[in-house]
């Protein structure tokens, strides 16, 4: 669905009378803000590029007054120029905006302003006007606003929520006070977590010449982020109280630009060839990442091998970066030798143990070679950490169903779909599972409780629709 109205960011704390939500309360919110953006757009399931906006995010975060706070960043697929916020430290960010910035202090410049928006409770009028609906209701209206819902893409929930939008959306334009102070305090956070802090002004700077050039359809973050003369002029004065700096752009930004290239590529095989005459030619400004995206065209165009030797190479120049291992690992399992990757992605998980692309690609492997249960164990350890994860438990229910556990699979299968956004099928899951014959007391009690809750949730979704 297209995003056409407001990119919301959703206070993660309380009211105006000074009373706080519960961090449950807050946690609950946001997992239910996820599954409705879910629900409604393309969040984008890649997890390279989730690892690594993840890291990136929380380097800011530990930088800010939230230090300690986990926040949850991911990427929509989406060209639009947008990002926006949610409650409980739910950030997104399109990749149409990735795609726009010019260098990683830019990108962290946009993910600190937001982060600065939830840690300065900009948005907590909004939430107010939202804390008389019930959670998942609440949840899905505020997404609906940052996702453009309302607008028109949702005609029953923008019938049946109309008045309480206009609040909301009245509420979520920032002032003039707000963008500058989240301007403040995202530059505090920039330069305290080693980028340029003059990265914001110059990014804005350029989203301002945009009005110029968008005559009747800005970009989506100029919507609410209004870009004027006096608040460039104040974040640069706000940039230059640190001292010059220009840091190199992280490798994995680098990555992360030529990984998002080949997005929807019709034609790897000629991209491979264009992109070998280039470095040929000394046509690059990046020869390592040239060289990756080279190998990502190569291993989509089914020249595995071929794939597999400029990893080598490049490993041996960047041995820690968990792209390249990952990228490496999986050309070797393709190649016949999924021993090796597994090792090789053992010895990473021990130096990165949270990290969704290790996690999910040891277990895709895992699969392909029969070991459903090494598969299982090995996401069940990642999800402990990562609950919500709808990926991971969307291939534990692959590996639980090709395991012969049939029972466990359908339950797995069911949360995915609801973790997906998906309640309807996630209740038929569960009432498929429930006519199993075997099924004992203990299970058949737990799911039916389950089911009786999306149920539930259901039947508030319907009648608000």
């Amino acid at each position: 669905l297209p995003a056409q109205a407001l990119d919301t960011r959703l206070p993660d704390l309380g009211n105006s009378a000074g009373s706080l939500m519960t961090p449950e309360a807050e946690r609950e919110l946001g997992r239910a803000f996820m599954r409705s953006v879910r629900r409604e757009q393309a969040v984008l399931d890649d997890p390279l590029v989730n690892d690594y906006i993840q890291q990136l995010g929380q380097r800011l975060v530990d930088a800010s007054e939230a230090a300690g706070s986990r926040f949850h960043f991911f990427v929509i697929d989406n060209p639009e120029i947008n990002a926006f916020a949610g409650p409980g430290g739910y950030i997104g960010v399109y990749t149409g905006l990735i795609a726009t910035t010019r260098s990683e202090s830019e990108l962290a410049a946009v993910l600190a302003h937001e982060i600065a928006h939830v840690t300065q409770k900009h948005l907590l009028r909004a939430w107010e006007a939202a804390s008389n609906l019930t959670i998942p209701n609440a949840a899905v209206l505020l997404a609906a606003i940052a996702i453009g819902a309302v607008a028109g893409s949702d005609a029953g929930l923008a019938a049946a929520t109309a008045g309480q939008a206009a609040i909301i959306q009245e509420q979520i334009n920032f002032t003039r006070a707000n963008e500058q102070e989240a301007d403040r305090i995202g530059i505090d956070i920039l330069a305290r977590a080693g980028f340029d802090a003059n990265a914001m002004p110059a990014f804005f700077s350029r989203m301002g010449k945009a009005n110029r050039v968008y005559a009747t359809k800005l970009p989506e973050f100029l919507l609410t982020h209004p870009v004027t003369t006096s608040r460039i002029a104040d974040a640069l004065g706000r940039a230059g109280d640190y001292p010059y700096r220009q840091p190199r752009d992280g490798f994995r930004y680098r990555l992360l630009k030529a990984r998002l290239t080949l997005r929807g590529e019709t034609d790897p095989l000629d991209r491979a060839r264009t992109l070998a005459r280039q470095l040929a030619d000394g046509r690059y400004s990046d020869r390592l990442a040239t060289e990756y995206q080279r190998a990502l065209a190569l291993a989509a165009a089914g020249r595995t091998a071929e794939a597999d030797r400029i990893l080598g190479r490049l490993l041996k120049q960047r041995p820690d970066t968990l792209d390249l291992v990952v990228e490496k690992a999986r050309s070797e399992a393709r190649l016949g030798h999924p021993e090796r990757a597994l090792e090789r992605l053992r010895a990473a998980l021990r130096q990165h143990p949270a990290s969704q692309a290790l996690n999910l690609v040891f277990a895709e492997i895992a699969v392909g070679m029969g070991r459903h249960r090494e598969a299982m164990q090995q996401l069940k350890r990642y999800l402990e950490y990562a609950p919500d994860d709808a990926l991971a438990t969307g291939l534990l229910a692959r590996a639980a169903g090709e395991a012969g556990e049939a029972l466990d699979a359908h339950r797995y299968q069911a949360e995915y779909h609801y973790l997906d956004g998906n309640l309807e099928e996630a209740i038929l899951q569960l009432e498929i599972a429930l006519r199993f014959p075997d099924i004992g007391f203990y299970d058949a009690s737990r799911i039916e409780s389950r089911l009786a809750e999306l149920r539930r949730e259901l039947k508030e979704r319907k009648t608000r629709e």
